[in-house]
């Protein structure tokens, strides 16, 4: 660091920044420029998959000579290039949805989506809450030991839960069935006499241990529910955990054999006071054979309890979804901790806590769990397994108050409302093969016994028109020609040596002694161009390039077109050599909305004015003519001689060529864009006029109040211009002599006057024939002045000189 300080530290700071910055932004827009094209690409199919954007030019002269990977690029590159869209194979998503199936509840039913790799699609699922529902009541009951107590307050829930329920159902079903575990070691014991009767030790008469025991199918006799119930004995087993999820998930796949009905709403109520076992738990036993999640009910018992494991989670969150069931745990406060993590993943299930089974309890817990369930509303997608992996799905729901939830869930749903679920569905990759697939995904709304089905068909291989052919390396005739002759061909190296010799002079423009121009190879009679950093080379000979053209702004064609033969391909709106010229005239709008003010034209976006003079963005100011008043006056005496009248105008046209009207007052009107002249009639009167070439025509506006002046007036003028000149030249005068009347005076009142004699002089400096008088006066002292006044009068010459 210290070194690297020492190199650079005499460079400013911020121009290292800069560079860096300059960097990040050139790499940056490099990389978006160039996301679908790659050397690497050599097919359709790999252009395809580097994203939805991308488009594949499958015309046969498209960029004759470039290679391959010149045809994959963005679609509107490509356009520029010279490549139509009908000849572009890309991405497209489709979204078709079948309205011929109607549901009350879940809609639509059937949709059909056509994705690309890369490409996503969304739809929109809604799903209504209705009033009031039939309800199936599936009781699933631990018959173990230890639930004795808990059995015999069921005998007497059926008759109040059934006018409970009354309340929030048009109808009610109840069913029964029990649970104990797998009856193999080391879950129960296996002495023959604890078999037929686990309970032998306590001299009490129990029943076999067992997976699942269909009793009662649904019915609405709920006399018949209470006398199964009572007939109902416990059973025994060895472990703590019971095969409580064994149970249920034959509970949910055994429809028929339990009377589910469609159009209800499917409640599976489990009653335990003991965990449930997991999948694996019966490799303790010697069970390896996973569950199969199928049904296994012969003569209402589970006979595949000893062949197979318990089922995952998972699994059974599967089954109950598909089956539309709503799970519902009453199980006491002990076990209450390992059924909470168990609820969480298992969608529409319900926990209830507790203290004693007692039948007030479980009906509360019943109709709660009703009402909560029916509430909260969710859905659960599940794409097919073969292609789960090359699928992402979001969903994102809409609930009736207006709010998005986060928990892909909306609580609080009443009957008659609707849920809007948007489903999100992108395709990552192709099959390994490379060819098109169907597959489907299912939205299944939790607790419903309807479902929306979305087919969705990939498509991975490329159609490329109707000749099927997409002109790339893995379709060359070329390719495949040398492929098949190979072998045929081996022996005859010197004849193929000669054919590859002629078939170069097809890369040879005429008079060029160079195959392809000196930029490219020459394979099987064609041009293969070479790639350089400058740009795409390209034509039959690779006479062609995209990068001989035009710079603005350091960019090729401004940044604003693609280079085709040496020549710019201007983006819309763009027109120029080097695309540097907008075709808007939007910037030579002045704003009055005319062009250049009317006094030009828009040339590459900006104005050019018609006459020199004009100056301005807009051709909007003009100096220099504020001296064209002149040209003016012609025009303004000939309406002046027709008595600026309006019938008398027309007589006017032939000398004015400007639109011409009169005004009151043409002061009124000044502006920036209205020039302000005058013109002096013979009879000495002036006239305003004003003169505008803004609108694209000239305008002239000449006032009809004439200033005019009278001789009398003019004389009376002058004479009090002279008299009033006179007299403060006297009052200057006579201001002047007080001044110096005043200055002259001593501080008492009388002038000093003082006589100097001078003798010697040179007699011929003595005037002699005038008389003067020659004062002078010293200023300082300031306190003192001294004047001297000297008298020259006329003398003889002989006479002395005296003061």
């Amino acid at each position: 660091m210290t070194s690297w300080l020492r190199t650079y530290g005499s460079v400013p700071l911020c121009l290292l920044l800069f560079c860096l910055v300059v960097a990040v932004c050139t790499q940056h827009s490099s990389a978006s420029d160039s996301v679908c094209w790659s050397p690497s690409i050599t097919s359709c199919k790999e252009c395809l998959r580097r994203g939805p954007q991308c488009a594949w030019c499958f015309k046969e002269d498209f960029l004759d000579g470039a290679v391959a990977s010149q045809r994959c690029d963005l679609p509107v590159k490509l356009l520029r290039r010279g490549c139509e869209p009908e000849f572009m194979e890309q991405s497209e998503v489709k979204v078709e949805v079948n309205a011929t199936t109607s549901s009350t509840q879940v809609s639509p039913q059937d949709i059909s989506v056509t994705l690309r790799p890369g490409s996503q699609a969304s739809v929109v699922v809604a799903v209504k809450q209705l009033k009031r529902y039939p309800v199936d009541l599936y009781y699933l009951v631990d018959v173990s030991a230890s639930m004795q107590e808990n059995l015999d307050h069921l005998k007497t829930v059926g008759v109040a839960l059934s006018l409970r329920m009354t309340e929030h159902s048009s109808d009610l079903q109840l069913g029964f069935g029990s649970f104990v575990d797998k009856p193999v070691s080391p879950y129960i014991n296996v002495h023959p006499s604890k078999i037929s009767n686990p309970c032998s030790d306590y001299e009490i008469r129990c029943r076999p241990a067992h997976g699942f025991h269909h009793v009662l199918g649904m019915t609405g006799n709920i006399s018949e529910f209470t006398r199964v119930i009572k007939r109902q004995r416990i059973s025994g087993n060895m472990d703590t955990p019971e095969g409580g999820l064994d149970a249920l998930l034959q509970a949910a796949v055994c429809q028929r054999d339990l009377g589910w009905r469609p159009e209800a709403k499917r409640l599976l109520l489990l009653m335990t006071d003991q965990p449930s076992h997991l999948a694996l738990d019966s490799r303790v036993a010697g069970i390896v054979t996973p569950n199969d999640g199928l049904c296994h009910l012969e003569n209402n018992v589970y006979t595949g309890s000893t062949r197979q494991d318990h089922p995952s989670v998972g699994q059974l969150s599967d089954k109950l979804l598909e089956n539309h069931m709503y799970l519902i745990f009453a199980v006491e406060k002990q076990q209450y901790k390992w059924y909470e993590a168990l609820v969480h993943l298992l969608p529409g299930s319900y926990l209830g806590k507790l203290g004693l089974f007692q039948a007030p309890n479980l009906i509360e817990l019943v109709v709660d769990a009703y009402k909560k369930l029916l509430s909260e509303v969710s859905v659960s997608v599940s794409v097919e397994d073969k292609a789960v992996s090359r699928y992402w799905v979001s969903v994102s729901p809409l609930c009736p108050n207006g709010s998005t939830a986060k928990d892909q869930s909306c609580s609080g749903v009443q009957p008659d409302q609707t849920v809007y679920f948007n489903i999100t569905i992108g395709m990552h990759s192709c099959p390994d093969n490379g060819e098109d697939e169907d597959v489907k995904v299912v939205v299944r709304p939790v607790g419903y016994n309807e479902s929306t089905v979305v087919r969705i068909h990939s498509k991975c291989a490329c159609s490329c028109g109707s000749t099927r052919r997409c002109n790339d390396e893995s379709q060359s005739p070329c390719r495949e020609t040398q492929g098949s002759t190979n072998q045929e061909q081996r022996p005859q190296n010197g004849l193929i040596q000669n054919s590859d010799r002629d078939s170069n002079w097809n890369c040879r423009a005429d008079g060029s002694d160079m195959d392809c121009s000196g930029r490219g190879v020459c394979d099987c009679g064609r041009c293969l161009c070479d790639e350089t950093r400058l740009g795409t080379v390209y034509g039959k000979y690779c006479e062609r390039d995209d990068f001989s053209c035009p710079y603005e702004g350091g960019l090729i064609c401004g940044g604003r077109g693609v280079c085709v033969s040496g020549e710019c391909v201007c983006e819309d709106g763009w027109t120029g050599d080097s695309c540097g010229c907008p075709v808007s005239t939007a910037t030579c709008q002045s704003a009055n909305g005319l062009i250049c003010s009317g006094q030009g034209s828009c040339v590459c976006g900006k104005c050019v004015c018609d006459d020199p003079r004009q100056t301005g963005d807009f051709c909007e100011r003009c100096p220099a003519c504020q001296s064209t008043c002149q040209s003016y006056w012609k025009c303004v005496d000939c309406h002046l001689s027709h008595g600026l009248t309006q019938k008398e105008a027309g007589h006017c046209n032939s000398t004015c060529e400007s639109l011409v009207g009169y005004r009151d007052d043409v002061l009124g009107q000044a502006g920036e864009k209205w020039i302000q002249c005058m013109y002096i009639s013979n009879d000495s009167c002036r006239y305003r006029f004003q003169t505008s070439s803004q609108s694209g025509q000239t305008q002239l506006h000449i006032s009809t109040r004439a200033e005019c002046a009278s001789n009398s007036r003019l004389v009376g003028t002058f004479l009090c211009v002279c008299a009033l000149t006179v007299l403060c030249g006297m009052v200057v005068v006579a201001v002047s002599r007080l001044l110096l009347q005043k200055r002259n005076l001593t501080p008492g009142g009388a002038a000093e006057v003082t006589v100097y004699h001078c003798t010697g002089k040179d007699l011929s400096y003595i005037p002699t024939s005038n008389e003067k008088t020659v004062t002078y006066r010293r200023e300082s002292p300031p306190d003192r002045p001294v004047e001297m006044h000297i008298q020259d009068s006329k003398m003889p010459r002989g006479d002395p000189w005296q003061y």
